[in-house]
């Protein structure tokens, strides 16, 4: 039997959760609710949730502080819930790396078809992902508890923000990420910081790895658009 995907609602209207979870649990799908943003980081965090269906107007933390902690630890599928009005909102999420949105007032029955639109992409993407030796090292392992990556074995000397980078990288292989969003996902204050700052740091994880594995490049410029890790690593 079909193990059920399980769906973290985080919302703090109940007419609203209520209806998404009658509809996803219509469709055969697990739900867990939470009406507030710091409730559902230690959910995500202990791992089981296949997709978070999260709202932006939380009472407790903006919806898009939430993505983008959640996003420096996981790569769980999230898909916003934003308002109609909303576009920069819509638009910034999406940089940070939400999966999808629906506007307020939206139909559960639509919410359901993203759902599992995004869940079938996820799943398209992990069996796709090339089989691993189990007798040759990972090529990126990352040790969070003492911010320490190796690559191929070898552990590399990172920088504050070179290991939030290539730490990104790692969780989402594959996903192009523009320099804002890094900056977003990388630096406390982003304003701060100049675009061509994240430049220099790919440049220097770029001169690491090469130390370590010469023939090797795994980070992918994507001119115009940013840049992504090699998912075939």
């Amino acid at each position: 039997m079909a193990v059920k995907a399980k769906i973290l609602i985080v919302e703090d209207e109940p007419a609203i959760s209520d209806n998404i979870q009658f509809v996803l649990d219509g469709e055969g799908l697990e739900t867990v609710r939470v009406s507030t943003g710091l409730a559902a980081l230690p959910l995500v965090a202990a791992g089981g949730i296949d997709l978070v269906v999260l709202d932006i107007g939380l009472p407790d933390i903006n919806g898009l502080e939430l993505l983008k902690q959640i996003r420096r630890t996981s790569a769980t599928p999230i898909i916003l819930l934003t308002a109609r009005n909303s576009e920069i909102d819509r638009v910034l999420g999406l940089e940070i790396g939400a999966d999808d949105y629906v506007a307020k007032p939206f139909s559960p029955r639509e919410l359901a078809a993203r759902v599992k639109a995004v869940l079938r992409r996820t799943r398209v993407a992990s069996q796709e992902q090339p089989v691993q030796d189990k007798n040759a090292p990972l090529a990126f392992v990352v040790n969070s508890s003492k911010r320490l990556i190796t690559f191929f074995g070898e552990s590399l000397e990172l920088s504050k923000y070179e290991y939030a980078i290539l730490t990104q990288f790692i969780e989402r292989k594959g996903h192009v990420f523009s320099r804002e969003q890094l900056m977003n996902l990388a630096w406390e204050q982003p304003e701060t910081s100049l675009d061509r700052t994240v430049d220099v740091h790919i440049k220097n994880i770029r001169a690491k790895l090469r130390a370590l594995k010469p023939e090797l490049d795994p980070i992918v410029t994507h001119r115009g658009s940013g840049y992504s890790l090699r998912d075939d690593l």
